[in-house]
């Protein structure tokens, strides 16, 4: 019996393959002529219908492409389907949810190819106007491994109704001026906050998006931190990070210990706010009201800075296209992101499907987005934001290079551990050592 299953699989597979071999000629093309594209889509129900509704449209137009769209797999992560299908050569033409340090993985394993290289990309790049947007997206070989889909300029919200009681009609832009609304704070509220985060003294890699590169890349004008395998940071920038939040500590203004909803109860009248916030403070929060009880701001910089077109930590993701996929496969892709971003249509229809901002440089500006802005003036601020939000690192060991400024920095600077100036050149050390490996 054993032995009549098995030769009953084995046959099963020939049969499979030798179907597939009839339909296939190899290039990507099969017997009719019909180039088939396999996408795989975020594993977000709304973003799959998204996609499923652009295949549909974009073959109408192109009767010889077939678009496939599929979701991810999470088990047990994205990340890891990705990297299985890869290495089990069953990875799809095209994917998003890509962000830029998981794309310098796989830039580095060779399993992207450089949308640059493909007839087309200059033309998309224009088309959707995303020239300066796509400029911070550039890797260490100077080529471009993913197309931006969505770029979610990190901003900081404010307790704007505390800040009218302490004297203030607006977000404080400087180190300096937070610090004086930290003073005023707590002389008046003793047990309330300015940043109340029990983040801020968790090493977890990722948490650094969210208050460290937020702050650096608004101190240092956009700077790269590291570019491939060399640690390009700015000293002067890095160090008055750290300084100001060790001054927030020092006036008691920081609560690192985890609480139950800070913000939203005043307990903190200051964090980071991503666009996504707005929909699930629509269900639990309802009371929360922009620029009634908060307002939003770019990051504070350094004293003597401009506190004009600041930058800010932009969390983002994209669609790549893998080494495997054939000449006219690759072509396929191209021409399928051409039909998608050349209509800013499509991507109103993505704003209003998922609320997470299109990497345009006109997103604030061009009038097809106004109805939707004027609907959302919450989202306005972030729309703004977007040609001078700045992605994540475009190394593959993001995940060991963030967790050394958090173990080394950040950490023990918010608990008073370590001195600002010691705590960066201990990370700017490991870092540096951990490049070398």
């Amino acid at each position: 019996m054993k032995f009549k299953k098995t030769a009953s699989l084995i046959l099963t597979a020939l049969l499979a393959a030798s179907a597939l071999a009839g339909c296939s000629k190899g290039d990507g093309k099969s017997a009719d002529g019909k180039t088939t594209i396999e996408f795989w889509a975020a594993p977000n129900p709304t973003q799959q219908v998204y996609w499923k509704e652009m295949a549909k449209e974009f073959e109408k137009k192109n009767p010889k492409i077939d678009v496939k769209v599929s979701p991810i797999k999470e088990s047990p992560t994205s990340e890891a389907s990705i990297q299985s299908a890869i290495a089990g050569k069953s990875a799809p033409t095209m994917s998003e949810n890509i962000n830029r340090g998981f794309a310098a993985q796989l830039a580095e394993s060779k399993a992207l190819v450089p949308l640059n290289e493909i007839e087309g990309w200059d033309k998309l790049i224009k088309k959707r106007n995303m020239t300066d947007t796509i400029k911070t997206w550039k890797f260490s070989d100077d080529n471009q491994y993913v197309m931006p889909i969505y770029s979610n300029p990190m901003l900081f919200g404010w307790r704007i109704d505390v800040l009218k009681e302490l004297g203030y009609n607006e977000p404080p832009k400087t180190y300096s001026e937070v610090i004086d609304v930290t003073k005023k704070l707590k002389a008046k509220y003793p047990d309330k906050y300015l940043w109340a985060k029990g983040d801020l003294a968790d090493p977890t890699a990722w948490k650094r998006w969210f208050d460290f590169f937020m702050l650096y890349d608004a101190a240092s004008n956009g700077n790269n931190f590291i570019e491939g395998d060399k640690f390009v940071a700015k000293d002067k920038a890095g160090e008055e990070v750290l300084k100001f939040m060790d001054d927030l500590r020092k006036e008691d203004g920081l609560l690192t210990k985890q609480a139950t909803d800070p913000f939203e109860s005043a307990l903190g009248i200051f964090t980071d706010l991503g666009p996504w916030t707005f929909s699930y403070w629509e269900e639990k929060f309802p009371e929360m009201k922009y620029n009634k009880n908060f307002a939003l701001s770019l990051p504070p910089v350094p004293d003597g800075q401009s506190t004009k077109n600041v930058n800010t930590f932009a969390d983002t993701k994209g669609i790549v296209v893998y080494a495997s996929a054939t000449e006219d496969e690759r072509k396929a892709a191209m021409k399928f992101m051409n039909f998608v971003y050349s209509n800013p249509e499509n991507d109103l229809k993505w704003l209003e499907t998922t609320k997470l901002p299109p990497a345009r440089d006109d997103l604030s500006s061009n009038e097809s987005f106004k109805a939707f802005f004027d609907k959302n003036p919450e989202l306005k601020p972030y729309a703004e934001a977007v040609p001078n939000a700045i992605p994540a690192i475009d190394n593959a060991k993001f995940n060991e290079l963030q967790t050394h400024i958090g173990r080394l920095a950040v950490n023990p600077v918010v608990k008073g551990e370590v001195d600002p100036e010691k705590g960066w050149k201990e990370m700017k050390k490991a870092i540096k050592e951990e490049l070398k490996k």
